[in-house]
């Protein structure tokens, strides 16, 4: 079998972008038993209600749900097992910081193959309110409305 190579994506989590501003971004391992990985090489997985933690200086992913794998016997895992994220010492240290100091949350945001191996995008994210949210749809209709014009406008059509 011939190595895996480049960026596979497995499942995004859109809704996050929508209740969260991003601030910074992270490519974490993740530690993984072998159904886990199976069922996800089928694109089966969800980051709905995911979210990550520090506890005593290691970072871990709750509620992530990977659906048990169908060819699986007694050795399948369980599907919403808390799993371990795997960061260099420095950047934990530096998430703990900021995540103490100004409340922020550890969101994240996409899971995919990286050269075969499984890698979490996660995100330090601070919260958005609900004007927030509001203004950021205006803004992105206010840019799909110039964007139709200026479509109308070099078909000659005014």
């Amino acid at each position: 079998m011939a190595k895996e190579r480049g960026r596979k994506a497995i499942v995004t989590n859109r809704k996050a972008r929508h209740d969260y501003s991003v601030l910074d971004t992270y490519e974490t391992g993740i530690v993984l038993v072998g159904t886990e990985v199976k069922s996800l090489r089928l694109g089966r997985a969800s980051l709905v209600d995911a979210f990550a933690t520090v506890d005593d200086g290691e970072v871990y992913l709750r509620n992530l749900f990977i659906p048990e794998y169908t060819e699986g016997t007694w050795t399948n895992h369980e599907p919403r097992r808390t799993r371990k994220l795997l960061l260099h010492k420095a950047e934990i240290l530096r998430l703990i910081g900021k995540i103490k100091e100004s409340g922020l949350s550890l969101v994240p945001l996409s899971m995919y193959f990286s050269d075969g191996r499984v890698k979490v995008e996660l995100a330090l994210a601070r919260g958005k309110k609900a004007y927030d949210k509001r203004q950021d749809l205006a803004k992105k209709d206010a840019q799909r409305e110039m964007a139709r014009a200026a479509g109308r406008r070099a078909k000659g059509r005014s």
